[in-house]
């Protein structure tokens, strides 16, 4: 058996085969987002012509070449590929033996069988090219043939999202019959087993995957599975700006400014759009209407929110908080009240009218007898008749007491009974009984005398059936003169007991 003999490939092309393997490292396989591919082969070439052939035969002298590569994808299962190798071809038996250098270049269209994104993609080419030969012996001048064609199979299988392995059978059909040296009309065929290192490059012609090639796509950075219109951006079907996949009001009217959301612009947070918002202000914690606007319930003019009386009927005249007014301050609106300038003291009726009770022509806020008829001159109070007003001046003097003591002397008596009688015939009389002595003796003895003589015409009365609760008395002394007590005259006035009325406030009683 003979030794196989190959001649080893050129420095320059191992040290391309490591940059190659360093760049790869980037990248993804060879499909439409790295169309381009290169790549470094070697092998051995076999002969097939006038002289015989070694075609699979391995037990001859060989010959090796190495060679280089690029191809371009044109589609899922289509590439266009050029082959570029230079090495040496001869073959030897006893017909003769032929020796030579040579040099191809095919350009292929290359059918894959399997689609781009496979790892293992067995294919069949075919194509045209060139081919020079060198003679070994003379070196003399290249001489060109064509190959016509040139066809194979082959198979890529992906290492790294980068590097392939490639495995080809290449048969080149020259249209020339002389390199073996014998012209026997046969052209000679040549068969190249290779095996090399691809390397897929270049940039994605859809990066976003969306279907629209990068050169057409205005939109290069669709998220995935969006769909997308002939220019590759996402649908806008109402035309706010905003794409569908993030518009959450997708039937927003044109014209309309919008957020991020897709959604029409409420600045003031009032859940009212601005375009359709007439108070475009309103705090967002306020209830608004359709138009935006503060709920205003009763129609005042003052929002609900700012409205201290809400239900103010129609058409009433109100203050800043909503309140109907009050011009006179009695507490009835100015809409209810008939007496609209009463004082602010006054107590008034439902109408705002001051409340005259006795119906005396004194209102009551006035009237110290408010259920009293009364005259003005005595604060709306009763006027007390002559005849009382004789017996009260009477008694001054008419009641007389024990000399230094509080017993009242029977001469008295009928002064007391007639003030009886005037008590029951005045049921609203309350009777103040004061006590007041002369200047005779010590200030407190005084005192303690006056009210106990006080206290005895009260007991009296008492005891003639006079309620106790209309009598009240008191003890002035010497206190109160009315005559000078350095005589004795003035001293006899001063000794004396005053009886007053005070009115007891009436209330009818509904029978």
């Amino acid at each position: 058996m003979k030794k196989i003999t190959i001649r080893t490939l050129r420095g320059q092309a191992i040290i391309l085969v490591i940059m190659l393997l360093g760049w790869s490292t980037i990248g993804t396989a060879q499909t439409t987002d790295k169309p381009w591919n290169i790549g470094l082969h070697g092998g051995i070439g076999q002969y097939y012509g006038d002289l015989g052939h070694n075609l699979y035969q391995f037990n001859t002298t060989v010959y090796g070449f190495g060679g280089i590569s690029a191809s371009r994808q044109l589609g899922r299962y289509l590439d266009l590929n050029i082959f570029l190798t230079k090495g040496e071809i001869g073959f030897s038996n006893s017909s003769g033996n032929f020796r030579s250098e040579y040099t191809t270049g095919t350009i292929n269209l290359r059918f894959n069988m399997l689609a781009s994104d496979t790892k293992i993609r067995p294919y069949l080419f075919a194509g045209l090219g060139v081919l020079m030969f060198t003679d070994f012996v003379t070196t003399k001048s290249a001489d060109i043939d064509y190959v016509a064609p040139s066809f194979g199979a082959g198979l890529n299988i992906s290492l790294t999202p980068t590097v392939m392995l490639n495995l080809q059978e290449t048969f080149l059909y020259s249209t020339e019959d002389k390199r073996d040296g014998v012209i026997n009309k046969s052209n000679d065929l040549f068969l190249l087993h290779s095996v090399g290192l691809t390397f897929n490059f270049g940039r994605k012609h859809d990066a976003d995957n969306d279907g629209v090639k990068d050169r057409k796509d205005r939109c290069a950075n669709t998220p995935p599975n969006i769909e997308v219109d002939e220019f590759g951006c996402p649908f806008d079907e109402d035309k706010d700006g905003v794409y569908n996949y993030l518009d959450e009001c997708e039937n927003t009217a044109s014209g309309i400014t919008v957020n991020a959301n897709g959604c029409p612009m409420d600045t003031d947070g009032d859940g009212v759009p601005d375009y359709l918002d007439k108070c475009s202000n309103t705090s967002s914690k306020v209830m608004v209407d359709a138009n935006g606007c503060p709920i205003d319930t009763d129609q005042d003019g003052v929002a609900d929110y700012l409205d201290n009386c809400p239900n103010t009927p129609e058409k009433v005249e109100v203050d800043a908080n909503g309140c109907a007014l009050d011009f006179d301050g009695d507490g009835i609106p100015d809409y209810k009240d008939k007496c609209n300038n009463t004082a602010p003291n006054a107590t008034v009726d439902m109408f705002g009218c001051t409340l005259d009770t006795d119906r005396d022509g004194i209102p009551d806020y006035l009237d110290k007898c408010p259920t009293l008829a009364g005259v003005l001159e005595n604060e709306g109070c009763p006027v007390l008749t002559k005849e009382v007003e004789k017996l009260f001046e009477k008694a001054l003097q008419g009641i007389k007491f024990e000399t230094g003591k509080s017993t009242i002397k029977q001469v008295s008596a009928p002064i007391l009974n007639a003030v009886v009688k005037v008590m029951n015939e005045n049921p609203s009389y309350k009777l103040i009984v004061a006590g007041h002595t002369d200047n005779v003796g010590g200030e407190s003895m005084n005192m303690t005398l006056s009210k106990n003589r006080a206290d005895a015409v009260a007991n009296y009365l008492i005891g003639k059936g006079v309620s106790p609760a209309r009598i009240s008395t008191e003890g002035y002394g010497f206190s109160k003169p009315v005559d000078d007590n350095t005589t004795a005259a003035g001293r006899t006035r001063n000794r004396r007991v005053e009886l007053s009325v005070e009115y007891i406030e009436m209330i009818e009683v509904e029978k």
